[in-house]
């Protein structure tokens, strides 16, 4: 008999696109990052997204407490403009190769 999971999986997180760093025409600020939220379109539906805890994960090479998985967590600080984009701080700053790539928006801290 093979144990294992029984039903249907159960995603516990939004996905978020990284578009990249926050800017201006001449300056680029590494320390806040700019994400995309599934689902997410106004201003209004990123205020439920404020403050929840964002998992950026990455494979490396070598492997540390047996796994290769890293993470990078951070947090939605603010909405960013009118289209659902939010303002993100990470612990560290995400490297340059993380555009484009998914992060997970987990539903915690809750406020409700």
């Amino acid at each position: 008999m093979v144990k294992g999971r029984q039903g249907e999986r159960v995603r516990l997180y939004v996905r978020a696109t990284i578009l990249g760093y926050k800017r201006s025409k001449s300056n680029q600020y590494e320390n806040t990052s700019l994400l995309q939220i599934e689902g997410v379109n106004t201003k209004e539906e990123v205020a439920w997204y404020t403050g929840k805890r964002l998992a950026y994960i990455y494979k490396a090479k070598v492997k540390k407490s047996g796994t290769h998985y890293r993470v990078i967590w951070g947090k939605v600080t603010r909405p960013h403009g009118n289209s659902g984009v939010v303002r993100a701080k990470f612990k560290s700053n995400l490297p340059p190769k993380s555009m484009g790539a998914r992060v997970r928006v987990f539903m915690y801290p809750s406020n409700i």
